[in-house]
């Protein structure tokens, strides 16, 4: 069994992710050819970091013409495999199960959630656009939509144990929301996403610097 301790999504694929942002609002400008150095300007890194960057997940372009924004963005489209839909199942239905089940940017890029899981009986009655099922429906429902990501919204308390079922059921990739860091064997991959320690880093990181900023008055 394996912790990781952060995200384990590689910090290029990140900034792939950055890039293709970046594009859609210049290709929306109507802009039509772009550079390293747009792209590197937007995503605060330099020339060089963006080349390397393309070059790492296969992205082609000429280094003096520069890249074809349609172009760019329909490789990153075949890259992130937005010509096809991903079924994703999403475990736990408090504030923010609902929240990540009503999202609508998934549907977007290709983030199909087939299905909710919650204990509580109540959400499995309450009518809504989005059916919750019980725990004991997961292998069915994984196995009908073929499956193999899960999202997990569960309490900590509850998240380890509800993590263990999914992978014994043929999850291979969680987002995990419960804070705490799960063990999973190594094929497995996982990424932790703690919205109280974001929040809480920027907070500290504002108050840091006005420290700082205070002794140079």
């Amino acid at each position: 069994m394996k912790q990781f301790t952060k995200h384990n999504t590689r910090n290029s694929l990140r900034r792939i992710f950055l890039y293709h942002g970046l594009l859609v609002r210049l290709n929306s400008m109507g802009v039509k050819r772009v550079y390293s150095y747009n792209l590197a300007e937007g995503a605060r890194v330099t020339p060089e970091q963006v080349r390397k960057d393309f070059s790492e997940y296969g992205i082609r372009g000429n280094r003096r013409g520069g890249y074809m924004t349609v172009l760019l963005l329909n490789e990153m489209e075949t890259l992130f495999r937005r010509d096809r839909v991903t079924n994703v199942i999403l475990v736990g239905m408090g504030n923010l199960g609902q929240a990540l089940s009503k999202y609508s940017r998934f549907g977007q890029r290709g983030i199909n959630i087939v299905a909710t899981f919650d204990i509580d009986p109540y959400k499995q009655k309450t009518r809504d656009e989005m059916q919750v099922y019980t725990p004991g429906r997961l292998q069915e429902i994984i196995d009908r939509f073929h499956v193999t990501v899960a999202i997990i919204a569960v309490p900590d308390i509850s998240a380890q144990e509800v993590c263990n079922e999914l992978v014994g059921m043929g999850i291979r990739g969680i987002v995990n929301f419960s804070p705490v860091l799960l063990r999973v064997p190594e094929y497995v991959i996982v990424n932790n996403v703690n919205l109280s320690d974001e929040i809480e880093s920027v907070i500290w990181s504002v108050y840091r610097m006005k420290e700082q900023q205070s002794l140079y008055l």
